[in-house]
């Protein structure tokens, strides 16, 4: 008796021990971001003491040897690259899981997943060699542009995408699909009102995932958009995003005053682009769901 009780009590101390530890584990992780925020704010905090905000983020000039540093045109590069990406590889993205899940032999499918985890891991200055040499100096010549850069950063993301949400709509229970199809709807009209709406918020955090990783972006996407600090007005002007900014100019021209602390800002700005996305994308995942419900 006095043995059972000691081993119950041990069970209980173990469980809670395991209960607090997990606890402090995700408290770190959830807190990471706010670290790195809070230390960009920090390290930003000169150039916003010496110039308004609304100065930083919407004047098109960036010459920091006259002290003058204005984020707007890498700001729109940024939204133009991954815009035209998420346009193009949210749909292929979308239809190749439902395939895969829906529609796929069995041997397609064990075919295809590996190809999908091999260009997930690929690096992405690979994906840049390959963008200048196919897109930008091969024999489509589009140039150094948004659209190059958006195609391969479209190349980059849907293998991600589609992975993460073709395993979403193979969790969804077959005795749900058997009784869409048991009533007359085709597979086509299954796939798009069944398996589609009981897999929404999983596909929403694939897409999340997806386009966080492309927001922050950097080797491919600087070998192929041009990286000229003007606004593009088209998919064939050339770009420079916040990310490439960041990559070519940190560590250069540290002796201008300001120039560190403006790039630091820089890298908070694409921060909180990227959190205002994922709270976008939570905000309309929950509206979309209260309208299905």
């Amino acid at each position: 008796m006095e043995k059972g009780l000691s081993r119950l009590i041990g069970r209980r101390w173990a469980d809670l021990a395991a209960t607090r530890l997990m606890f402090v584990a995700t408290v770190f992780v959830a807190s990471v971001a706010v670290f790195i925020g809070i230390g960009l704010l920090l390290k930003s905090w000169p150039i916003l003491e010496a110039r308004p905000l609304s100065e930083l983020l919407f004047s098109s000039v960036w010459c920091p040897s006259r002290g003058e540093f204005g984020f707007y045109p890498f700001i729109m590069g940024t939204l133009w690259v991954t815009g035209l990406a998420g346009i193009i590889a949210l749909p292929l993205s979308l239809l190749s899981a439902l395939y895969l899940a829906e529609y796929a032999p069995n041997k397609v499918r064990a075919l295809v997943k590996p190809a999908l985890d091999l260009l997930a891991g690929i690096p992405s200055v690979v994906y840049g060699i390959w963008g200048i040499l196919a897109l930008s100096l091969g024999g489509i010549s589009i140039g150094f542009n948004v659209l190059a850069g958006g195609i391969v950063l479209a190349i980059m993301v849907i293998p991600v995408v589609t992975s993460v949400s073709e395993e979403v709509f193979r969790t969804v229970p077959r005795d749900i699909k058997e009784a869409s199809l048991a009533v007359g709807a085709t597979r086509w009209e299954t796939a798009k009102h069944v398996v589609m709406r009981a897999s929404l918020p999983g596909v929403a955090a694939a897409v999340v995932l997806g386009f966080s990783r492309a927001f922050g972006e950097t080797m491919a996407v600087l070998m192929v958009v041009g990286n000229v600090a003007r606004a593009p007005s088209s998919v064939m002007d050339p770009a420079y995003p916040l990310t490439a900014l960041i990559a070519n100019n940190y560590g250069e021209m540290m002796s201008v005053p300001l120039y560190d602390s403006a790039l630091l800002l820089a890298a908070l700005v694409l921060l909180v682009m990227v959190l205002v996305f994922n709270v976008a994308a939570r905000l309309a995942l929950a509206r979309v769901q209260r309208r299905w419900a």
